[in-house]
């Protein structure tokens, strides 16, 4: 009789297992392992990517700071689908130009995402053919003097007309990806001031590069160089339909 029982015992506790065998493999495939690109194409809240850019972004104070939501919001899908298709990106600095605010405003802010702090803040230039206070006109042809908004790689630096300065390589076919013909860089420039914005009532304009002051071009593009990830963000819809690497943001 014992062995009979123990015999049944085994069976039932087999049978158990097997029954509870696909639970326990869809609860670690749904919490273990990094997002797949199906994963990065499903709504944000089925992902939980936007829970831990909303995590960062309140840790961090941005709003406080300046930097729109939004804006963070986005710099951080394209980070995270970049370092998911495997592009070498170096550290975790994010720097973000924020173009849904005034020039006047210190809209630039360059973020260590693993100390979870700012870095630099500070004031930054659009093209001159993108507007006059705030940018609202972009293109990705040459001689256009206008800005071009996207995902940027950071390259080697160099010394120019302006001093020090920093190669970009757009990431976004059709969208910036002639940043390099068109030789858009980050470098200082005089008209990019306080001074200027206050005697003007904005800021002054460049022909097409992300201008930083020249007392901030030295100590910003050193912290950013060879291989850190640049975003220029605005809220324009053309851009945010046609960016790949916001695909997964849209509604």
């Amino acid at each position: 009789m014992k062995t009979i029982t123990k015999k049944w015992s085994r069976i039932f506790i087999a049978g158990l297992m097997f029954i509870q065998m696909p639970i326990l493999i869809a609860g670690n495939k749904k919490s273990t392992g990094p997002l797949s690109f199906t994963d990065l194409t499903a709504p944000l809240s089925e992902t939980g990517v936007s829970e831990k850019a909303d995590d960062l972004y309140s840790s961090m104070d941005l709003g406080r700071e300046g930097l729109s939501r939004e804006a963070f919001l986005r710099a951080w899908q394209g980070y995270k689908h970049l370092t998911k298709k495997g592009i070498q990106l170096r550290e975790h600095i994010i720097t973000i130009a924020d173009f849904s605010q005034p020039s006047t405003c210190k809209r630039l802010f360059v973020i260590d995402l693993d100390a979870r702090q700012i870095v630099h803040k500070s004031l930054v230039a659009h093209g001159k053919n993108s507007g006059l206070l705030y940018a609202n006109s972009f293109s990705n042809k040459p001689e256009t003097n206008k800005s071009s908004l996207g995902f940027y790689l950071t390259m080697n630096t160099y010394t120019g007309e302006h001093g020090i300065s920093l190669r970009l390589k757009g990431l976004e076919k059709n969208i910036n990806d002639k940043a390099y013909e068109r030789a858009i860089v980050i470098h200082g420039a005089s008209y990019v001031s306080e001074s200027f914005a206050k005697k003007n009532g904005f800021l002054g304009r460049s022909l097409g590069c992300p201008a930083i002051p020249d007392a901030l071009a030295k100590p910003i593009i050193q912290s950013i160089k060879n291989g850190t990830l640049l975003f220029i963000y605005h809220p324009e819809k053309t851009y945010t339909k046609k960016s790949p690497l916001l695909k997964v943001v849209q509604s």
